[in-house]
């Protein structure tokens, strides 16, 4: 039996309640004698009400396989930023350690770019479970399954850099900086909403190749996507038209 199937053997329910666990033990461990206990609850202010959102929902939306996976993966990598705060995961050590080399001696880097992966996995990694949202919740199919993750990711990203900023300039002082890990980049806003954006459409085009090879109603499902529906312009029309049925109402 290949590892998928044995995968796939194990109960949805049971796969998700082993993730979970893990991310508890995990998140545990990352709050064990973090390097900057204010930063690392600073860090999880969305984390815990992220998790709980889809605890709350688990019996309404239950993810793929997939999507929980990939979220798992990500929230891990989060963590392991939050123990260390990102600008000071040492993973140019633990290369070392291995190789007797650093990544940044190899790659000439100046500074630690481990907050650069996270945002780029931001957008790799939980663009597919917003994509299952989309086509689950609000039913969209054909470009817009595809344009629409890869809009809230950006969108998204942009919001959590204006929440930084704004957390600079609440707390302050050592806090907002180890918060914000700009690391003398005056760019680094931009730089990771770029990435993120950078993942997201990676994902989007991945998948959209795989559906290419196996879906056989692809072309016609994205063409009608992009189809005029309501060729009349909405504005006041649409606006007399609720009203007209509200009154029945």
């Amino acid at each position: 039996m290949s590892r998928l199937a044995r995968l796939r053997a194990i109960p949805h329910s049971r796969y998700v309640a082993i993730l979970g666990t893990l991310f508890a033990v995990v998140f545990v461990l990352s709050g064990f004698h973090a390097h900057h206990p204010l930063d690392w609850a600073l860090e999880n202010a969305l984390v815990v009400p992220a998790v709980a959102v889809v605890l709350a929902l688990h019996r309404r939306l239950i993810f793929s396989r997939v999507s929980y996976t990939l979220i798992f993966v990500f929230l891990s990598l989060h963590e392991l930023g939050a123990h260390y705060t990102y600008s000071e995961v040492p993973y140019d050590e633990w290369f070392r350690a291995l190789s007797g080399y650093t990544l940044s001696d190899l790659c000439g880097w100046q500074r630690n770019h481990f907050d650069r992966l996270v945002h780029f996995c931001y957008g790799l990694l939980l663009a597919y479970p917003v994509r299952e949202i989309f086509m689950r919740v609000a039913d969209v199919r054909g470009f817009w399954c595809y344009f629409l993750p890869l809009d809230l990711t950006m969108s998204t990203s942009m919001l959590y850099e204006l929440i930084e900023w704004l957390a600079v300039g609440v707390f302050g002082g050592d806090l907002g900086v180890a918060y914000l890990g700009t690391q003398g980049d005056p760019f680094d806003a931009q730089k990771d909403m770029a990435l993120a954006a950078v993942g997201a459409l990676l994902t989007m085009l991945v998948t959209a190749l795989v559906n290419v090879r196996s879906q056989r109603d692809f072309a016609r499902e994205w063409n009608e996507s992009l189809r005029v529906k309501h060729p009349a312009p909405l504005e006041e029309d649409e606006l007399d038209r609720m009203q007209r049925r509200r009154r029945k109402l």
